[in-house]
């Protein structure tokens, strides 16, 4: 056995069952070994940074750690910015970037590049193997790093000659401890606030936001006067009709600030305490006021839905029915062609349990509010503001959905031209998920943001550069050219035509709502 072939061995045995990739040269051998050892299903994407956002919606879905295969360092380059995105996502994956021979690299080859210096940023932990005797145990080392709790992104880097040499050997998967339990403390400290009677905000990321977590959460709330918040680009929400609604903090800076003024107590449940996006002439940077307590109930690493359940039990409201949203969908289709006609829309036709996920851009808000009282279904939101990854992190959903989930992706139309050639890998893997893209033909929220950060309208050269209207793009021709059946709607009942149709079909669609 080769080297590579025991990796991927080790990566099966590990619970690692897809691998992203867009290999080259130096991953030969591991494409080979792909081949031959089973269990293994390799999805190819025509550009890293699609490779990278797929690991990552799939981790999201699946709860578990894809692999990507990346071509040294500019190959993991391209990947950088969807890393980043998982890596604020806390979101398992392990990258398997390879690498010149080890005699080879002291020659300095067109390619060398310090692989290692690229991956640290977004890396938790990051090796090179060295032997294919111990390549096996690399994997797993690998795989139990990206599955520490709340999870992280691992790199295993892998020359070439460790790849195609013989004397491979499996390693049995390393075994996951899983979260850790908050402490009794905390549980005790947060419980005291809710009893007082004062205002409490309680903020929650990861596990807290879904059913379990926020079934808790929505029974604490019950004990005194609580609000339930989340993060404002969670990684994952699941919400909709019968679950715990929660309120996302806003994003704008005043308003997050506005939003939090009133709480005397700020408890975070998995997250950190909340920051504006950027920082903004005469503006703060911290949303939290001076006055509000802040309290942790559990830490990223330790069990939020856990930590939830052990606060109502002490408050003794472990039985008790939280306030869940209604069913509720606006039958109204009107004239008006904007976001929030399609947002009805998409709620009136959305199948039950479908993964959302969201980078509309400034176009994504009526979508969002129609869908509160929709049917149930999870979100996946952008985390680490690099734009780009809605059409990717939805291929990678629609690989891991199981059951026949639908997966619809709401994209604007600039962040989807960073990684539009997901749409090609939708084609061909055959994947459920329906795309609507807002076609604004603008970056909206930098002319937004123009006014905001103080500088000013701009002329002719400044409009220029959030412009995408010369040439306008033709997202149906994009679409059609790499395999996707694709429409435009350039009113409600196009749309609604559009739309329903999709959600009555399997295999990849795309919508180009023209607004």
């Amino acid at each position: 056995m080769y080297g590579a072939q025991a990796l991927i061995k080790t990566l099966v045995d590990s619970g690692v069952e897809v691998c992203f990739a867009n290999p080259g040269t130096s991953e030969m051998h591991l494409v080979t070994a792909i081949d031959t050892v089973p269990g293994m299903r390799p999805v190819l994407g025509l550009f890293e940074g699609v490779v990278t956002g797929m690991a990552d919606g799939y981790a999201r879905v699946a709860g578990k750690p894809a692999a990507t295969l990346l071509h040294l360092g500019p190959g993991l380059a391209n990947g950088l910015a969807n890393l980043h995105n998982a890596r604020r996502a806390q979101t398992p994956v392990v990258n398997i970037v390879g690498d010149h021979a080890t005699y080879h690299l002291q020659h300095d080859a067109p390619l060398a590049s310090d692989i290692v210096g690229f991956a640290r940023p977004v890396s938790a932990w990051v090796h090179t193997a060295t032997s294919p005797e111990s390549v096996g145990a690399d994997a797993a080392r690998a795989v139990h790093a990206s599955m520490q709790a709340p999870g992280q992104v691992a790199t295993l880097i892998l020359p070439a000659d460790v790849a195609w040499n013989e004397g491979g050997i499996p390693a049995p998967a390393v075994p996951v401890s899983g979260p850790a339990q908050a402490a009794d403390a905390a549980v005790a400290r947060v419980a005291d606030a809710v009893r007082s009677g004062r205002k409490v905000g309680v903020l929650m990321r990861g596990g807290a936001l879904k059913e379990r977590g926020l079934l808790a959460a929505g029974r604490v709330a019950t004990a005194g006067n609580v609000t339930l918040m989340a993060d404002t680009f969670a990684p994952a929400v699941q919400t909709g009709a019968g679950r715990v609604p929660v309120t996302r903090l806003p994003y704008f800076a005043e308003q997050l600030v506005e939003f939090l003024a009133p709480l005397d107590v700020l408890v975070l449940v998995n997250t950190k305490p909340p920051v504006t996006f950027f920082a903004y002439p005469g503006r703060p940077s911290v949303g939290k006021a001076d006055h509000t307590e802040l309290l942790h109930l559990s830490h990223p690493h330790e069990d939020g839905a856990a930590a939830l359940e052990a606060l109502a039990d002490a408050l003794g409201v472990a039985g008790a029915d939280p306030v869940t949203a209604p069913f509720r969908v606006d039958d109204t289709v009107g004239d008006k062609w904007d976001q929030f006609a399609i947002g009805r829309a998409v709620a009136r036709h959305l199948p039950e349990n479908s993964i959302v996920v969201s980078e509309g851009g400034t176009q994504g808000g009526g979508t969002s509010a129609a869908l509160a009282t929709g049917v149930p279904h999870d979100v996946l939101s952008l985390t680490g503001g690099s734009i780009g990854m809605g059409l990717p992190v939805a291929t990678g959903a629609g690989v891991a959905a199981a059951g026949g989930q639908k997966v619809l992706c709401l994209q604007g139309d600039g962040g989807g031209m960073y990684t539009l050639q997901s749409l090609w890998t939708q084609a061909r893997e055959r994947l459920d998920v329906t795309t609507v893209i807002f076609a604004n033909r603008s970056y909206g929220i930098l002319q937004i943001e123009l006014m905001r950060t103080g500088a000013g309208s701009g002329g002719e050269k400044a409009q220029s550069m959030l412009d995408l209207g010369n040439p306008e793009l033709n997202w149906v021709d994009l679409a059609r050219g790499m395999g996707v059946e694709a429409t435009r709607a350039t009113n409600v009942a196009e749309f609604e035509a559009a739309f329903a149709g999709a959600m009555g079909q399997r295999g990849p669609r795309l919508i180009e709502a023209y607004v």
